[in-house]
């Protein structure tokens, strides 16, 4: 019965996005009587113009990341922390991938790329990766990169909820997946 019921779930989530790519557009000229060529055009040179706009923020998230991988200062923070990881039963290989998702969307995917090939994709902590590089954001990229397009010069309490946010989803990534999958 279960079965059945995420097979059809599977067959219908193959024609959602294409369904949506056609209806919208429709719904668009048709009800809305939108030009929706000339809206969409329009929408590319802002989204182009933007994107010219936030690459210095970009570069300088990007350099900052870099410094502090190549600085070492990440794995000595590292062996620090191990001991207090494993008391409170966060695996201190997918700490880094913790850290490094709130700085960078990129450099944490690498890092999940790598604890896939070295543990393989069914181990625990490729799971755990997996969950937690889909339950937390790019929150440092996300306030550098948006906030300093359109010029917010005080992010207020973004970061710290951010932050919980992060901490939250990768906490949850952890224990959740212990008690699942162990």
């Amino acid at each position: 019965m279960i079965n059945s019921i995420i097979d059809s779930f599977n067959e219908l989530a193959k024609y959602i996005i294409p369904l949506f790519l056609c209806c919208i557009p429709f719904y668009g000229l048709l009800v809305k009587k939108v030009k929706v060529y000339e809206v969409f055009v329009e929408g590319a040179k802002e989204g182009f113009t933007i994107a010219v706009q936030i690459i210095p923020y970009l570069v300088a998230i990007l350099v900052a990341i870099g410094m502090f991988r190549a600085s070492g200062a990440l794995d000595v923070m590292l062996m620090g922390l191990t001991p207090i990881l494993n008391l409170i039963g966060f695996p201190p290989e997918n700490f880094l991938l913790g850290v490094m998702r709130s700085l960078s969307g990129s450099g944490s995917f690498g890092i999940l790329s790598d604890l896939v090939n070295q543990f393989g994709p069914d181990s625990l902590f490729a799971k755990i990766g997996a969950t937690m590089y889909g339950s937390s954001e790019t929150t440092f990229y996300v306030l550098a990169v948006y906030f300093g397009s359109v010029g917010i010069k005080k992010i207020r309490y973004a970061l710290i909820a951010g932050l919980i946010a992060d901490v939250v989803g990768i906490l949850s990534s952890v224990y959740i997946c212990k008690f699942i999958f162990s």
